[in-house]
């Protein structure tokens, strides 16, 4: 059985929650899924990139789903929108958490994704399922953001799943 079957930090949400707990445990199930992805491999490893037409890696899926956390969360849900993304630069590249990752440090960036995962839990603490949060003028649930979130990280898992079998051949859902 791979590691990550059996890995204690990976706990999948009971059928039977309460919809705030199941949205939750959801999504800290499939942070944790990028997390074991992610372990056991160099600095290196996690910078590859094995498909020659896309920028995904490891270290960027980690770097993007940073900035994802913080966009939702932080800017949307408790409109702080002042607040720069983690990886963001002057000229909008929407790309730049993904590639280029020659001068990114691995450490550094997973801590920022640990931070914007700790930020994000704090946003929602006091929040309602029904509070509501601003976007391109279209007002979204938490519920919604929720929702969003376990489908971003979910599609990405996937991604990190391929990714890591071509790199090791480690293997798992």
């Amino acid at each position: 059985m791979p590691a990550e079957l059996s890995d204690p930090r990976r706990k999948e949400p009971g059928g039977m929650l309460p919809e705030r707990e199941m949205l939750e445990g959801w999504l800290e199930f499939y942070r944790t899924t990028l997390q074991l992805k992610c372990e056991g491999l160099t600095a290196e490893q996690l910078k590859v990139m094995p498909i020659a037409t896309s920028k995904l890696s490891l270290h960027g899926l980690v770097r993007h789903l940073a900035e994802v956390e913080h966009q939702w969360f932080v800017q949307v849900l408790s409109g702080k929108w002042e607040e720069p993304f983690p990886f963001s630069t002057e000229d909008g590249d929407e790309d730049a958490a993904f590639a280029p990752l020659e001068g990114a440090n691995w450490e550094g960036d997973w801590k920022v994704w640990e931070a914007a995962c700790a930020r994000s839990r704090e946003c929602v603490q006091h929040a309602e399922l029904e509070d509501l949060g601003g976007r391109e003028g279209h007002q979204v649930s938490l519920r919604w953001i929720y929702t969003h979130m376990i489908e971003e990280y979910a599609r990405h898992c996937g991604h990190a799943d391929l990714i890591r079998e071509s790199i090791d051949g480690a293997v798992g859902y």
